[in-house]
């Protein structure tokens, strides 16, 4: 049902706009888990390429920084500095630790999908 009024619209957009961002936030760390895992050992920037890819969300290189360090100081994620190809520059390379893979498999257990109906 669609809203009536430019008001309805109005409350219903901005509604909908703060679902989103408390969505991104809290599925930030299983997707960000998750794409880790499928490209490890993986550089933050494919991370980023890949959260844009998979989600369509625009996440901030600040916010995504912030959510790979609070995954490495808890344990699930670690990384390693190895020396770029060509410039011989540091990069990190990012993996799932035990620890990780236990927890995204126990946060994959309990992701509900609804089917579209």
């Amino acid at each position: 049902m669609a809203a009536e009024t430019p008001e309805e619209q109005e409350w219903l957009d901005h509604r909908v706009d703060s679902w989103v961002e408390t969505y991104k936030k809290s599925m930030l760390t299983p997707v960000a888990l998750s794409l880790v895992a499928t490209h490890q050992p993986a550089e933050i920037s494919t991370i980023a390429e890949a959260v844009t890819a998979a989600t369509g969300w625009q996440i901030t290189e600040r916010g995504l920084y912030r959510t790979i360090k609070r995954l490495q100081d808890s344990g699930l994620l670690v990384s390693a500095a190895v020396d770029a190809p060509r410039t011989g520059a540091k990069r990190k390379l990012l993996s799932l630790t035990p620890l990780g893979a236990s927890y995204l498999s126990e946060i994959r257990g309990h992701l509900v999908e609804v089917p579209r109906g």
